[in-house]
């Protein structure tokens, strides 16, 4: 059963990953303005207390992605399933424009299927996932073996499968 589980999460999000024009338009963007400390930007940037401070006051859910520093400006990036929140800090006088985007749902699921801006725990879920499948798979495969009624049609089937997804690919992937 948890085999099935991950079949059918990544089955689901093949699916809304395939045709995202039918799960769009939950996005929502939020333009914030404000300030930090302009001792924080000064000559050594404090990025540690400025990432605290965008997280604690905006709540902020996404990892930091990038943090960069210029002479006349910081930006910092964060990002997570379905979530982005970028941030450009002015070095003189501390103030910021943060915007902040949740894409919804079906962005979530479909950032999940793919692993994006999700972490190296959920890459290896990923990862055991995918090998669970496989052998889900081989069992099965192996298994006709041992079922003389069903193997040469089981085999068969296979066979055609094999055939049906070349000629696809062959025919219709440019």
């Amino acid at each position: 059963m948890f085999s099935f589980a991950v079949l059918l999460f990544f089955a689901v999000t093949g699916l809304t990953l395939n045709h995202a024009e039918w799960f769009n338009g939950q996005e929502r963007t939020t333009q914030i303005q404000g300030k930090v400390d302009p001792k924080w930007v000064a000559k050594e940037v404090d990025k540690l207390e400025i990432v605290e401070y965008l997280r604690r006051t905006h709540r902020i859910t996404g990892a930091l992605h990038d943090f960069r520093v210029d002479d006349t400006q910081c930006s910092v990036s964060f990002k997570g399933p379905g979530y982005a929140a970028d941030a450009s800090i002015d070095r003189l006088t501390g103030a910021y424009d943060l915007t902040e985007t949740r894409m919804g749902f079906w962005a979530v699921i479909n950032d999940l299927h793919k692993g994006r801006d999700s972490g190296a725990v959920w890459a290896f879920i990923i990862d055991f996932c995918a090998v669970l499948m496989t052998l889900v798979s081989l069992t099965g495969f192996v298994l006709i073996f041992f079922l003389l009624k069903r193997r040469s049609s089981g085999l068969l089937i296979f066979a055609a499968g094999i055939v049906v997804f070349m000629v696809a690919w062959w025919k219709w992937v440019p």
